[in-house]
């Protein structure tokens, strides 16, 4: 075999892996991202030592089936640009209550009615209110 016909091998160095950012700042970027498409009610609460399951819910009521879907959208692309990617989705096609999660953050966008019946709030009624606005400053 002649190995003067043999071309090098060019090195291209692999992708950096996306430094994700904290929970409470994923969390506090998808309440602004609620706020910014006109979510109405946003709160994040610490869970942290509520439950070992999750550490973060974002939860948010939009006035349309349109806002809603436009809201969990949005607080996706957001995410993704955190260097976050969603684990999974509940609730799209029916637009009453849609359901994201990505692990140590949950997002809750809810209708009217339905946050209304649901009260997560309430349920999880030990866990610190977040002041999202002031963390993101």
């Amino acid at each position: 075999m002649n190995t003067a016909t043999l071309s090098t091998v060019s090195t291209v160095p692999a992708p950096q892996p996306t430094r994700l950012s904290s929970a409470l700042h994923r969390a506090c970027v998808a309440a602004k991202t609620a706020a910014d498409n006109k979510g109405r009610d946003i709160l994040v609460l610490d869970l942290r030592p509520c439950t070992p399951l999750f550490d973060y819910f974002v939860i948010s009521t939009g006035t349309s089936r349109r806002q809603i879907h436009t809201v969990a959208e949005e607080s996706d692309a957001a995410l993704r640009a955190e260097g976050d990617h969603r684990l999974g989705i509940e609730g799209y096609e029916a637009s009453k209550w849609i359901v994201q999660d990505y692990g140590d953050v949950v997002i809750h966008v809810f209708d009217t009615d339905t946050r209304d019946y649901y009260k997560l709030e309430e349920l999880w009624a030990d866990a610190k209110k977040i002041d999202w606005e002031s963390e993101l400053e």
